[in-house]
């Protein structure tokens, strides 16, 4: 999997209009479309993210510095987005895009629930575009990665697996050496183990909420870009975050 997404600078980028030498934030939304969100969840998903995208068109200073990309793991497998377009897994194409020209996907709930595959596809993508950006001469900014989740790893055959745990000791290593912010989201009806897991993932960004806040949560990676932006300390992404888990959205104030 981790050979599908070279380092390399796609051609098709140069259709694209960035602000001259602008620096970059790279944000990976990792989304479980398995079949428990099914519904109203998927529905209510689909909705905050076609909302979402007007707002960060209008955001004058995300919109030209974000690059949104999205991961899914669900009935199709793990698939990496390009906008609305589900990558072939092949394709040598970046699923990065600038915000400004970002669309939101449509996307389905079916099938199982690969969270640590999905995990390691967004490291994946997350590195190779910072080596994209190495080689064009761009700075970037500390990337995010936000997993959203209702249920627990499991394997192809969508029986629960333990396999999460090789993950556990990389993502420390990657959050601490700060090569990456992960927030860990768990949604709907999650359960204690699943909130450990997303606990053992993200330590101080995990979160455990009633029903599918789906709206409000991609306003807090918004909120946390912006922070990223202005070079806050940690204590600001902590506040932010700790407003998000309360859902109450006084990042807007």
């Amino acid at each position: 999997m981790h050979s599908e997404y070279p380092p390399t600078l796609p051609a098709e980028y140069a259709d694209i209009e960035f602000e001259n030498n602008a620096q970059r934030m790279p944000l990976v939304l990792c989304l479980d479309t398995s079949s428990s969100m099914a519904g109203q969840p998927i529905q209510a998903l689909n909705n905050a993210l076609a909302e979402w995208t007007r707002e960060l068109h209008d955001d004058v200073s995300l919109s030209y510095s974000v690059e949104v990309a999205v991961v899914t793991f669900g009935g199709q497998g793990v698939g990496a987005w390009r906008g609305p377009r589900l990558l072939d897994p092949r394709s040598r194409v970046s699923p990065f895009i600038p915000a400004h020209a970002f669309q939101a996907p449509q996307l389905t709930a079916a099938g199982v629930t690969l969270m640590t595959e999905a995990l390691e596809l967004a490291m994946h993508i997350v590195a190779a575009r910072k080596s994209e950006l190495r080689a064009s001469g761009l700075q970037y900014y500390r990337p995010q990665i936000c997993l959203v989740t209702d249920g627990l790893p499991t394997d192809p055959t969508g029986h629960l697996t333990d396999s999460w745990h090789r993950l556990v000791h990389v993502l420390a290593e990657e959050q601490s050496a700060r090569r990456f912010r992960l927030y860990a989201i768990g949604v709907g009806g999650i359960t204690d183990m699943g909130e450990r897991v997303l606990r053992a993932f993200a330590p101080k960004f995990n979160a455990r909420l009633q029903g599918f806040p789906f709206r409000e949560l991609l306003q807090m990676m918004s909120a946390s870009a912006n922070a990223e932006q202005k070079g806050a300390g940690d204590e600001v992404f902590e506040k932010i975050f700790s407003q998000f888990k309360t859902q109450r959205p006084a990042w807007e104030a």
